[in-house]
């Protein structure tokens, strides 16, 4: 009868969630009871990810996934979701945008052995001269946080999932053969590149304050890929997304660059994201959409010059959900770690609708670190000015619809047939010879190696 039932999809269940969480807490997935309104979320964090450590001095502290997901823990928000670890992606996947050569220097380079790689350090734009060090485990945390990328596309791919949330990705500034901007593999890229094999369009949106420059080339020439990036521009990294920069070629009109100033607030913001964003979903129809959530556009980052607050970071992810397409949700950007956290953990309440929770921090591991008031949201800095004048940012609004009108409709891509599913090769030297045994996945699990 219905117990029966009830037990063998609990067994089910038990056996499909395999997560390692610092609290190991018990995983449990509602999907089953959720109404249809409620879309299914998946979850993908690897517990190594956060231990990794770019120096002393660097700005970009992995642990701030470390603060967000014990948020998400203490929240109680893990329950309604289905938590993944995801694999380590291996050079081959990463090669389906990356060059070899390139792969195969990120592959071999550590704090050991700077010396014999001073000309390629030069030529990827790695080491302590740049942005990008060379640090302790640096391939592998790239394989983590790309793995759970793709992890995310696939799961959207084969409709096993409606969102997926990865907050250790969305490093955009990643070039096919250059390190830039503290990210060396460009998982984003890769993703979309996954999400092209089913979908005929994909939408890429980014509200990190830096522009989105290593996804926006990479599909600078495609009408495949629509990118959206709303960024401080003048004087600031990467130099790039003017608005006249329209795309090229078949992608002419295809990339969608709002430049930003300084202190631009919750309202501006919105009042110019949701207009542009309803005539890209009205004139492009994406398949899928991936969603980059850098967090160093809120107010009091350590880089960042924006003054939005979480309900105006967080309004643009409920948009972007309120479409209804299947959406891969990643992190990026965040320097100031504490208010990272409260950003990731408060847009994982809003894609689960659980945008009224509470605004007192649960007490959990980091508690301290949002000291001294203890609470969610964040105040607008009262002092910060905002230099984006009305006029300017009604104008940026009716270019961007323009350039958006002139597009034929949404460009059709004959898929006479669709790419065979996604299958990965298992590489693992230790394995035996003649130990060819697989086993079968269950539909809604990603394994790792099993013995």
């Amino acid at each position: 009868g219905v117990f029966t039932r009830k037990q063998t999809t609990a067994k089910k269940q038990k056996q499909s969630l395999r997560v390692n969480t610092p609290l190991q807490l018990p995983v449990v997935s509602i999907v089953d009871t959720m109404p249809e309104s409620k879309r299914r979320v998946s979850y993908f964090y690897h517990p190594n990810c956060p231990l990794y450590y770019y120096g002393p001095s660097h700005p970009m502290k992995p642990h701030r996934l470390k603060l967000a997901h014990h948020l998400i823990l203490s929240y109680g928000l893990f329950k309604e979701m289905e938590c993944y670890r995801p694999h380590p992606a291996s050079a081959g996947e990463m090669t389906q945008f990356h060059s070899d050569e390139y792969i195969g220097f990120l592959s071999k380079i550590g704090p050991d052995n700077l010396r014999q790689y001073g000309a390629s350090m030069q030529r990827f734009n790695a080491g302590d001269t740049t942005d990008c060090p060379v640090f302790d485990g640096l391939f592998e945390f790239t394989q983590l946080y790309t793995g759970a990328s793709l992890d995310g596309a696939v799961q959207l791919c084969q409709g096993q999932t409606d969102i997926a949330v990865n907050w250790s990705g969305g490093l955009h500034h990643a070039k096919k053969a250059e390190a830039s901007g503290f990210c060396y593999i460009n998982d984003i890229v890769l993703a979309i590149l996954e999400l092209l094999k089913v979908h005929a369009r994909v939408l890429y949106i980014d509200i990190d304050i830096h522009h989105g420059d290593g996804v926006e080339e990479a599909f600078y020439t495609t009408d495949r890929v629509m990118t959206f990036s709303l960024h401080k521009y003048g004087d600031f990294f990467p130099g790039t997304g003017h608005i006249s920069d329209v795309g090229a070629k078949d992608g002419t009109g295809f990339s969608v660059n709002a430049p930003l100033q300084n202190g631009i607030t919750d309202e501006d913001f919105l009042g110019l994201f949701k207009p542009v964003m309803n005539k890209i979903m009205e004139v492009f129809q994406p398949g899928a959409v991936v969603l980059q959530c850098g967090a160093d556009s809120l107010t009091g980052d350590r880089l960042g010059c924006f003054n939005l607050t979480l309900k105006g970071h967080a309004a643009c992810v409920k948009h972007v959900k309120s479409f209804g397409v299947p959406t891969l949700v990643l992190g990026g950007g965040g320097y100031t770690i504490r208010n990272v956290a409260r950003c990731w953990a408060f847009e994982t309440a809003v894609l689960l609708d659980r945008d009224d929770v509470s605004n007192e921090i649960p007490y959990n591991d980091y508690y301290e670190y949002y000291a001294p008031e203890y609470q969610l949201h964040l105040t607008p800095e009262p002092t910060m000015e905002n230099i984006n004048r009305k006029d300017v940012l009604e104008g940026v609004r009716i270019e961007l619809l323009q350039q958006l009108q002139d597009l034929q409709g949404a460009p059709s891509v004959a898929m006479q047939q669709i790419p065979p599913p996604f299958k990965r090769e298992e590489e693992d030297e230790d394995a035996k010879e003649g130990d060819n045994k697989t086993r079968k996945t269950h539909p809604a699990e990603l394994y790792d190696k099993v013995d």
